[in-house]
């Protein structure tokens, strides 16, 4: 399944567990077409007047998705979406013929499925026979009757699960990989998965008060997801190390799930907003912005060390020079050379950087310029780097009139966050309020001017154009 940074889509095949969740029993792999075929011919009778046919068939591919959605199943370390045990989901039963009225009908409809209005996941549709067994969501037995007295397949569902559903139709189809990231979350990674994480955590510290708050969920892995993560670790048995790999991004799933109901009928529900994508998969040439400038940041750094690497300019526009500093990275390193930075070439490109870093003490030394320390720096952070920021502000916000000074306590609070967004509306770059390469760059070429130029003899001239 692909995390929640997509809609649902329907799946190209579907791994069917024969037996209960823990039992020893065989997977099935088949279309989710004939899947939902199987199904229905084996719960529901094709003799039934076709409202409640269709009914009860939209019901039984809003089920199976909801499961293949929320990685039920995957979540839990299984290799199955669902399984055949009735306890748990649907009937299926391997080899079994499907009914021809049935068949046509999920060929019609079987890229539709039930969601509540306003939310994305597929809803869990619950049901039963409404025979022998009874549940708070559709009767099998009931849409029959309901049929027949002429509701419409959306009428029937209404009366079981509700007037605030809608039926999505057309879905997509595609094949579905499981959703962990290839590459773990830690400090630095900026991604869409970092924010499905972030939105993650901040619902579950809900129940669990002791995780403490993103401020910004905004895809950028700081210190205080860092500190989330650890926390979640630690309540949850795995090791504390503050970095999502598979282990903790399905145990976060799997909590996720349950905090917010979504196997259940009374789901609290995913909003678009939360599941939106923000981040481009890859840099090509020919883009331009932040993400371009942080890049050839980091570029322009390595370049210091590596004679393979050639030395850029730092402009926020992905040009031929750029592609080609990018593919000689490729080559040293010996990544697949095509001059796109994709997420293998940022994630050594930011490891090579960060393990240069590591021999660098953060600490103030006046007139003396650190490069940027690899983390995004904003609203919430504490660290050495935010007080070495906090003194390249204020000895700025003594020459420059409209920067606001801010107090130099190694935290990142408002009147820090002001002073940044005050210094990105001079600079042109986007108000973000947050520090990262591009912004740390222009912050520190500042300093090092203003403080070399307080330095200059009598009569130099300080390298700023001179005003008639």
């Amino acid at each position: 399944m692909t995390d929640e940074a997509r809609l649902p889509i329907i799946p190209a095949s579907i791994t069917v567990h024969l037996g209960a969740p823990n039992a020893d029993a065989k997977n099935v792999t088949l279309t989710f077409a004939d899947y939902i075929k199987n199904v229905a011919s084996s719960e529901i009778f094709p003799t039934w007047p076709e409202s409640a046919l269709r009914a009860n068939i939209y019901a039984q591919i809003s089920f199976a998705l909801n499961r293949i959605y929320t990685e039920y199943y995957r979540s839990r370390g299984y290799d199955f979406d669902i399984t055949n045990n009735i306890a748990f989901d649907q009937s299926f039963v391997e080899g079994r013929d499907y009914f021809e009225n049935i068949g046509q009908i999920v060929d019609e409809i079987f890229t539709s499925y039930v969601r509540r209005d306003g939310f994305v996941e597929p809803l869990f549709t619950a049901y039963c026979d409404g025979v022998e067994v009874s549940c708070a969501g559709l009767s099998q037995w009931g849409t029959v009757d309901l049929a027949r007295q002429g509701l419409t397949p959306y009428e029937i569902l209404q009366y079981y699960y509700g007037d605030d559903i809608s039926i999505v139709t057309n879905a997509p189809i595609a094949s579905i990989d499981t959703s962990a990231p290839s590459i773990p979350l830690r400090l630095g990674s900026a991604s869409d998965e970092v924010r499905s994480i972030q939105i993650r955590l901040n619902r579950i510290s809900d129940n669990y008060p002791s995780i403490p708050k993103i401020a910004i969920p905004d895809g950028v892995f700081s210190f205080d997801t860092e500190a989330s993560v650890r926390r979640f670790q630690e309540i949850f048995s795995l090791t504390p190390d503050g970095i999502v790999g598979p282990a903790t991004w399905y145990r976060i799933q799997l909590i996720y799930n349950a905090v917010k109901r979504l196997n259940e009928l009374d789901s609290e529900g995913i909003l678009l907003d939360e599941v939106t994508q923000q981040f481009e998969r890859e840099l090509n040439e020919g883009d331009t912005g932040v993400e371009v400038n942080n890049v050839q940041y980091l570029l322009a750094y390595l370049a210091q060390f590596y004679d393979s690497i050639p030395p850029i300019s730092v402009d926020g526009i992905y040009g031929s020079a750029t592609a080609d500093a990018v593919r000689s990275f490729q080559r040293t390193f010996g990544l697949p050379i095509t001059g796109e930075v994709d997420l293998a070439t940022w994630d050594v490109m930011y490891r090579t950087y960060l393990g240069f870093l590591e021999t660098i003490p953060f600490k103030y030394i006046e007139g003396n310029v650190l490069p940027y320390p690899g983390i995004p720096l904003r609203l919430g952070s504490e660290s050495e780097s935010v007080r070495l920021l906090q003194e390249y502000i204020n000895y700025i916000a003594n020459v420059i009139p409209e920067i606001p000074s801010t107090g130099v306590t190694g935290y990142f609070g408002t009147q820090t966050e002001n002073a940044v967004l005050a210094l990105q509306a001079f600079f042109g770059i986007e108000q973000t309020g947050t520090v990262a390469a591009a912004t740390w760059d222009a912050i520190t070429d500042l300093y090092s001017d203003l403080y070399n130029g307080s330095r200059l003899n009598e009569g130099q001239f300080p390298g700023y154009e001179l005003g008639t």
